[in-house]
């Protein structure tokens, strides 16, 4: 590849506006700093200064071997797939409008298709086109990488036209999060949990689901207290429901009880993002003079940042009032105290829906045994089964789901174990 062209390729790369931030990745930084020594290489070749030219050799040998190395630390297949999932991933002033709604305006979408245009050349570089000026014993001793073939502007415009769908930046490569220091982050390896594991409660889980699958259409959907005993599968719902529509455009963001005054700001950012979100708040539960249980009230009342149609709020709880009451609370100097006893209790009644979990009689439970033992493929008699069923959940204070779980796990781990023979074999109980 010739000077010129090398130095146009730079030129184009080095002046992104639209996508600019693409300059701090450090595999496209690194391969920015590889272009410039391979333009700078290819001219001094063509003034025939052989002295600068070697010199200028050593200096892009160094720089596309650090390219190269951080390549390959990406893991990307090909220079064109890391190129275009940067690109997907980029947050961009033109995205953010598409993503509003908003006209991004002439300028910018010029700039936009224009530097697309760019991008694609860099996309169809080869470690030849890179290092094709270098004399063939350096040339041969460094390492190569992927060449691929993509339609950047193609694939951009499938995600844009997607883009409530599969989402932008960090919401399009995950579907979980959490709040650190007022910020949101990927959750890397999210629990894997499925509404398929989960057995029994059917009713329940059909409210959430229904209720959730009206958020991603765009219609009214309500807030969701689920309350119940412990270990009833309350949280586990939550998270299968986002596992199982997270390709239809759903997120979930878990906020921990202490974080619930950073909400108001956080749906500023989730406001003007086109997918759908859940606020997950588990284990939920106030003492009478928390000062979180304001904040969660201000929230449910309906602030003007909160009556968003992209984001509802599910919370959990083991306690039906939310509130931790005493005896003592009923006394004191309050000269309305029924009322003030009233506004904590009814906290749960801001909620739209409310959804009980409670635990499993004998026949629920044996029956969530009995299935999850068959999804397992364990071979056991079921009269034997029941019965150990039983004494392990008397064991551990009383039957639940999450007992039932725990129960047949550690009958697959004994299998595995090769306790009542070889593994797949019958387990002898």
């Amino acid at each position: 590849m010739d000077a010129r062209t090398l130095s146009d390729i730079h030129f184009r790369l080095s002046t992104l506006a639209v996508f600019r931030a693409l300059l701090a990745d450090e595999v496209i930084g690194a391969l920015n700093e590889a272009l410039a020594r391979a333009a700078v290489l290819a001219a001094g070749e063509e003034t025939g200064d052989d002295a600068m030219a070697h010199a200028d050799a050593y200096e892009l040998s160094m720089a596309y071997a650090e390219f190269v190395s951080r390549l390959y630390a990406a893991g990307a297949a090909t220079l064109a797939d890391y190129v275009r999932d940067a690109v997907l991933e980029d947050e961009n002033a033109y995205l953010l409008a598409v993503a509003e709604g908003r006209d991004a305006g002439e300028a910018v979408e010029a700039a936009a298709r224009g530097e697309l245009a760019g991008l694609q050349r860099v996309c169809d570089l080869t470690a030849a086109d890179l290092t094709g000026g270098l004399p063939a014993q350096m040339r041969e001793a460094l390492p190569g990488f992927g060449a691929g073939s993509v339609d950047l502007a193609a694939t951009y415009r499938e995600r844009l036209a997607r883009i409530g769908v599969e989402g932008f930046g960090i919401y399009a490569r995950y579907h979980v999060f959490r709040v650190e220091g007022g910020e949101i982050v990927p959750v890397r390896h999210p629990d894997a949990q499925r509404l398929c594991e989960l057995v029994g409660y059917e009713r329940e889980k059909g409210v959430i689901l229904e209720n959730t699958r009206a958020l991603l259409a765009g219609l009214p959907a309500a807030n969701i207290l689920l309350t119940g005993d412990a270990g009833t599968g309350k949280s586990s719902t939550i998270k299968a429901v986002a596992n199982e529509l997270a390709g239809e455009g759903l997120r979930i963001l878990e906020v921990r009880k202490e974080q619930l005054r950073e909400i108001p700001a956080l749906l500023d950012e989730l406001t003007r993002n086109p997918l759908k979100f859940v606020i997950f708040i588990d284990d939920l539960s106030f003492s009478a003079q928390d000062d979180n249980f304001a904040a969660l009230k201000a929230i449910l009342e309906g602030s003007v940042s909160a009556k968003s149609d992209n984001v509802v709020i599910y919370a959990t709880s083991n306690r039906r009032h939310l509130v931790r009451e005493r005896f003592s609370d009923r006394e004191g100097d309050d000269v309305h105290r029924s009322d003030t006893i009233q506004e904590i209790i009814s906290l749960s009644d801001r909620f739209g829906i409310r959804v009980t979990f409670l635990r499993p009689d004998k026949e629920a439970y044996l029956e969530i045994v009995r299935r999850l033992a068959a999804d397992e493929g364990l071979d056991v008699d079921e009269e034997e089964l029941a019965l150990e069923a039983e004494r392990f959940a008397t064991r551990r204070g009383g039957r639940s789901a999450r007992g039932a779980r725990q129960f047949v796990d550690r009958l697959v781990r004994e299998r595995e174990a090769g306790v009542g023979g070889a593994a797949g074999a019958e387990v002898r109980l």
